[in-house]
């Protein structure tokens, strides 16, 4: 009985040496993230296999696992930069981002897990700075704000392609321009607007005028040929006509032959 104690002891200690030795020999890795392994007592990060995936992983207690989030990130940047006039022009924008998975390992090595300060930040600010500087303040206020979006992302993809981090979108979700360039943009934009609506009105004047011209001039060709083609023969035929369609009628009348201007009858009512 008294040795009991004096095994339990050693027992106790191995068992949590067990559990210290397990504990320190596991790594789960979350959703959404892989893990970059790296082997203190042989090579450091690897770089020549996968990335730890999801999920329960043993590792020798010695090594060291990093995780990184490998989903769709995002990053912004508030920059001031300048107009190709030499303009201040402040700039908010977004950057959609993420680890390239198979190149984790490098990206650990070569960048750290600081990655995103290191390399996108000053990539978009740099591509930023050279794209606003192509443009008036004019036509970043107004036209050119998808174009100018088009091309930072596609001069920060430029900057970063070779760097393990894959660009998806950058987004312009603020352009500020000084107050005065802005109040003056806006009344040139007024005035150009009021000018094309004046001209708009002119132009239907014009059309309107046009068409009545064109109406008048119709009914004064008709008033013309109608003029020509009607002979006296024809007027007297005209009423010849009218007279025995008026005669036949049960109306009580008087018809006078002959006694009407041309020779055409006169039609008395019972008046």
């Amino acid at each position: 009985m008294n040795n009991l104690p004096k095994i339990g002891i050693p027992v106790i200690i191995i068992a949590i040496a067990l559990i210290i030795f397990i504990a320190k020999s596991t790594v789960t890795i979350g959703s959404g993230e892989a893990g970059v392994l790296y082997r203190t007592l042989s090579g450091g990060v690897v770089t020549d296999e996968p990335p730890l995936s999801e999920g329960f992983h043993l590792v020798a207690p010695w090594n060291k696992v990093f995780v990184y989030e490998v989903r769709q990130q995002s990053v912004s940047e508030k920059m001031q930069v300048l107009s190709s006039n030499g303009l201040e022009i402040k700039l908010d924008a977004s950057a959609w981002f993420q680890p390239m998975y198979e190149k984790l390992g490098l990206l650990h090595k070569e960048k750290g897990e600081d990655y995103v300060t290191r390399v996108l930040q000053p990539a978009i600010r740099s591509a930023a700075r050279s794209v606003v500087g192509r443009y008036t303040p004019e036509q970043l206020y107004s036209s050119k704000r998808d174009a100018i979006q088009e091309e930072i992302y596609t001069e920060t993809k430029k900057i970063i392609d070779d760097q393990y981090v894959q660009l998806n979108e950058v987004l312009i979700r603020d352009v500020t321009l000084p107050a005065t360039i802005k109040d003056a943009i806006e009344r040139k934009l007024r005035q150009e607007q009021e000018s094309l609506e004046y001209e708009f009105r002119l132009e239907k004047a014009q059309k309107e005028a046009e068409k009545q011209r064109i109406e008048a001039q119709g009914k004064a060709d008709a008033n013309t040929i109608l003029s020509a083609s009607l002979t006296d023969k024809i007027l007297k035929d005209k009423g010849i006509e009218a007279t025995m369609k008026l005669s036949e009628s049960s109306n009580a009348k008087v018809i006078v032959i002959g006694s009407g201007d041309s020779g055409l009858p006169i039609i008395l009512g019972d008046q």
